[in-house]
């Protein structure tokens, strides 16, 4: 009796155990980023003319396939008859083709970045609870903007990010520019882009250009805390260091709500 007694309390204890694991990885899993491939679904319609693809792009990314035909490339209103014809020409030039091509093999993984945007998220949201985690997602915007921010979404333009010595770069960009556009700026650019898109400066544009370089600096300092490596640095940026050093026991949310910039230099 006492064996059988043993036996079940070791069945109860490992079961118990068994869904405690499971309520941690559940918890692990829904706090995981994961980069939604909206670019796969660009490339395949953009190379192939798979319309199928240019379905499936509207029907899951409806707002993002929006904001890249009007907002991001300027081809006219997504409800044109024409758009889709004009969207699929316009990146039938040899030298888009290509970079299509190259951003697909450069980030056909992505682990690394999932990786890094969940541990940068987890730090972000612990600092600041209120703060809701987007959507992120790759596309190819045809060297146009970078970084897109969205209301509760964050597009990376991997064709923005293939590396500074990029064959394509080399005739567009100057070399401090192409210093910026490879894969571990990604991480950063997203991060500060989307903190600013969430803290934006009051009165910004009447504010003197002091305050607005500390208000991004301040910005940039989080993002550098958020990524766990600076990599942003300027004497503004220092100035954050500077003060947090004196204040130790400020909080991160407080420093970002607080936008008096003169105290700063206090």
């Amino acid at each position: 009796m006492r064996l059988f007694c043993f036996i079940v309390s070791v069945l109860l204890l490992t079961s118990c155990n068994f869904k405690l694991k499971l309520q941690e990885d559940e918890a692990v899993e829904s706090e995981r980023v994961e980069i939604q491939r909206y670019d796969r679904l660009q490339s395949l319609y953009l190379t192939t003319g798979d319309f199928s693809a240019l379905q499936q792009m509207s029907t899951d990314y409806p707002i993002e396939t929006r904001t890249l035909l009007e907002k991001v490339l300027e081809l006219g209103e997504v409800s044109d008859p024409e758009i889709n014809a004009r969207f699929l020409s316009y990146f039938q030039d040899s030298t888009l083709q290509v970079i299509i091509s190259d951003a697909e093999v450069q980030y056909a993984n992505m682990n690394d970045l999932n990786k890094d945007f969940t541990e940068a998220f987890q730090r972000l949201t612990g600092w600041l609870p209120d703060l809701p985690v987007p959507m992120i997602y790759a596309q190819i915007c045809a060297l146009h903007q970078s970084i897109v921010v969205g209301d509760q979404s964050v597009g990376i333009s991997i064709d923005k990010y293939l590396g500074a010595d990029y064959p394509a770069y080399l005739k567009y960009y100057p070399a401090e520019q192409r210093t910026l556009m490879k894969r571990d700026c990604i991480l950063p650019d997203c991060i500060s882009f989307y903190l600013l898109s969430r803290y934006p400066l009051p009165n910004f544009s009447t504010a003197e250009q002091q305050t607005r370089d500390l208000h991004l600096a301040k910005i940039q300092w989080v993002t550098n805390k958020a990524i766990a490596r600076n990599f942003f640095k300027s004497d503004y940026v220092s100035v954050f260091d500077k003060y947090t050093a004196k204040h130790p026991n400020i909080t991160i949310a407080d420093l970002m709500e607080n936008t008096d910039y003169d105290h700063f230099l206090k």
